[in-house]
């Protein structure tokens, strides 16, 4: 089966020094292809994406599923799915579109009655909007730009679903006791129904990033100056509103009445890591070591932390989370979303896989000390497909084996007063992170048939 033309479904390989990943990206890879549909479906191209049985993809979890269906070649599959969401937002749901769809392209009757009554959590409609950039990266596909359905999604979500759901004005969504399941503000759903939660928080913030970029990218530089000025706002009002200096971690939920919860609240307290609103150094160390100690209580959750401190540069804890994944003793490891986050963790977590959209690639390994070496093989990303490997912190190559020339910025942790391609010096620019990582890079044009070796100078 393929996948605009040249980019096969399934064709990913990995290996490294250690055999118990690789047999566990074997069988997340094996196990996430088993849940792609081949399109016979009305719903047309889809893949599983919510509790097995369902026949159904939902919101929250398509957003999580979408790096490692990517890697898989399924990105018309994510396309699809994405596209179905968006064409239903709709003002008879207070620009909710539906929770989750099933393979008949009909709300999943567990959680659609009707308009009046629906299970939505309302961080979605951001998650989503940020999902369909980082897919725009990926693919380069114009669709995610200019496509009049996922426009108008996202130019609804910032305008009408804020407006319908922020009854204070204070510019967040919020939840009311009244609404029940419909408009519940947080992913975490133990029932507590705070009046914003601090996943909602993020989720906006990262949407609204993501808007920006995407309204650049189709030429209004007002409306990206605009949702880059709101994502800035929602990340002072976080940092600055929602830290607990005693606690030295966030509060994960606002509850009505003005005051926060003060106790660890799961989603409210790990996504907002995840989603990158925490910029502040110390606050995030803060963050990420409360989100250690109290750990994953159930699958899904757990799907998220290597992400979520691979983004936040603790590789060691990705690298231990990623494990415990693919170990064949975790419970209820045939949910979808752990197959399809092992495939994208590795690919852009432990890797450092990136892409621009356009025409670059970037990577940035993120080897723990007892990883020799790793390799993702027949990777198909912005309509190429190559392989990238990496041996420990110090060398790293990459083939492009079919597409148009890419240039590949190799990355390196720290800084480095030399790096060599095939031998030789290149000039290099360093960056700094928001966390004040530094990281080397040297830019490489790179055309099919040819392997190219960035190392680190001695």
């Amino acid at each position: 089966m393929t996948n605009n033309g040249r980019l096969k479904i399934g064709e990913a390989e990995f290996a490294s020094s250690e055999p118990k990943l690789d047999a566990g990206f074997r069988w997340a890879k094996a196990q996430a292809l088993a849940y792609a549909h081949s399109g016979l479906d009305r719903v047309g191209l889809w893949y599983e994406a919510a509790l097995p049985g369902r026949n159904a993809f939902c919101m929250r979890d398509v957003a999580h599923h979408s790096a490692g269906a990517s890697v898989l070649g399924l990105s018309a599959h994510t396309r699809n799915m994405l596209l179905r969401f968006a064409e239903n937002i709709a003002e008879s749901r207070d620009w909710c579109t539906y929770w989750e769809i099933t393979g008949d392209n009909e709300p999943a009757p567990v959680d659609y009655t009707d308009d009046a009554d629906f299970w939505y959590n309302l961080p979605a409609n951001f998650d989503l909007v940020d999902a369909c950039y980082r897919q725009w990266l990926w693919t380069g596909e114009d669709d995610y730009v200019r496509h009049p359905a996922f426009a108008n999604f996202y130019r609804r979500t910032f305008e009408d679903y804020i407006r319908a759901w922020d009854k204070d004005g204070d510019g967040l969504p919020e939840h009311w006791p009244e609404y029940g399941r419909r408009g519940i503000a947080s992913y975490n759903e133990d029932g507590l129904q705070p009046l914003v939660g601090g996943d909602l928080v993020a989720a906006q913030f990262a949407g609204s990033r993501a808007y920006a970029k995407l309204l650049a990218e189709a030429g209004d530089a007002a409306g990206a100056a605009r949702y880059e000025a709101e994502a800035k706002r929602l990340r002072t009002l976080y940092e600055n509103g929602w830290w607990d200096e005693g606690r030295d971690a966030f509060f994960g939920a606002l509850l009505h009445g003005g005051t926060f919860y003060d106790r660890y609240y799961a989603e409210g307290n790990y996504l907002p890591l995840y989603f990158g609103i925490v910029n502040d150094p110390r606050k995030r160390s803060g963050a990420l070591a409360e989100v250690t100690r109290h750990g994953a209580a159930i699958v899904e959750a757990k799907t998220y932390m290597p992400d979520l401190y691979y983004r936040n540069g603790d590789r060691d804890n990705a690298y231990r989370e990623l494990l415990e994944l693919v170990d064949p003793a975790l419970k209820r490891r045939e949910y979808p979303e752990v197959s399809f986050c092992v495939v994208g963790s590795i690919a852009a977590g432990l890797m450092g896989l990136s892409a621009d959209g356009r025409s670059t690639v970037s990577s940035t390994g993120q080897l723990p000390g007892e990883l020799a070496h790793a390799s993702l093989r027949r990777v198909p990303v912005l309509n190429r497909v190559l392989d990238l490997e990496h041996v420990g912190g110090r060398e790293s190559r990459l083939t492009l084996r079919d597409g148009e020339p890419v240039e590949w910025k190799a990355g390196f942790r720290g800084r480095h007063d030399a790096l060599l391609h095939d031998g030789v010096p290149v000039p290099v620019s360093i960056e700094t992170s928001p966390d004040g990582t530094l990281t080397t890079y040297a830019s490489i044009r790179v055309e099919a048939g040819r392997t190219h070796s960035v190392r680190v100078g001695e």
